[in-house]
């Protein structure tokens, strides 16, 4: 069940240094939201603050507030590794565990989680992968290495791996930025079929790709010469892109910096 965000006051640190001030927004369910801005911004910084994965850098920590529904994910009795089963994550470049097969990698997440009936399993696996629109290509060597899959196919069983799990939210940071304009277009359709079940948010630096896959786009940008990344503006994608409430969004989209 795709949940809402709602983030409010929301401030990141690494050690004494503040990434990013005061960020608050509400990310819709079944909805596709793409962070934009140039870099340094802390588009990612505040990507992994929504599953709890930037605390995971010592010294790094968060102030403000994180509900997803009606749960505060910083909440005091919270995990954090039930956080990022909930919020699921694929990263900019493909990642599959090297030393697993094609199953095994998708069905290393609920392996962990403790399920072992192989038919639970085998379900779940077809499920993933047909889900991330990758089941055609290798449904019939399933034992072979995930690593020697194209790039393309490598990020698309990442994908695969993190729906396996059946998250909420899936959390995407610049999942394209490696791959080649056919692997690109495949995962973009995907995240269009995939926004029916979760709600997502992609990082992107690609204009072009948050105008053709997002319903709304925020624009993150400094605050100023070494000060912390804000959220600018947040609407709908085809308003950012056509007419912006700020004129840094539009100096932004129209190449006059970042």
């Amino acid at each position: 069940m795709a949940k809402r965000i709602d983030v409010s006051g929301l401030s990141a640190y690494y050690g004494t240094t503040k990434a990013i001030e005061d960020i608050s927004m509400t990310v819709e369910p079944r909805s596709v939201t793409a962070f934009i801005g140039p870099s340094g911004c802390g588009k990612s910084t505040f990507l992994r603050t929504l599953n709890r994965m930037h605390e995971v850098i010592p010294g790094a920590r968060v102030e403000g507030k994180v509900m997803l529904d009606d749960d505060n994910l910083y909440g005091a009795n919270v995990d954090p590794v039930a956080v990022r089963r909930t919020v699921g994550m694929v990263f900019q470049r493909p990642n599959p565990f090297p030393t697993m097969s094609i199953y095994d990698n998708v069905a290393a997440g609920l392996k962990l989680a403790g399920v072992k009936k192989k038919s639970v399993l085998d379900d779940v696996v077809e499920k993933s992968l047909k889900g991330a629109n990758l089941w055609k290509e290798v449904h019939t060597r399933l034992n072979k290495p995930g690593a020697g899959l194209s790039g393309g196919q490598q990020q698309r069983l990442c994908i695969a791996r993190a729906i396996a799990v059946e998250p909420q939210v899936l959390l995407m940071d610049e999942p394209c930025s490696a791959l080649d304009p056919i692997s690109t277009l495949a995962v973009e359709d995907l995240i269009g079929e995939l926004k029916s079940q979760f709600t997502i948010v992609i990082v992107t630096h690609n204009m072009q790709q948050a105008a053709r896959v997002s319903d709304r786009t925020a624009f993150f940008n400094l605050a100023g010469v070494g000060q912390p990344g804000k959220l600018v503006e947040l609407d709908d994608t085809q308003r950012i892109f056509s007419n912006p409430s700020v004129q840094a969004t539009e100096d932004y989209i129209s190449g006059r910096f970042g």
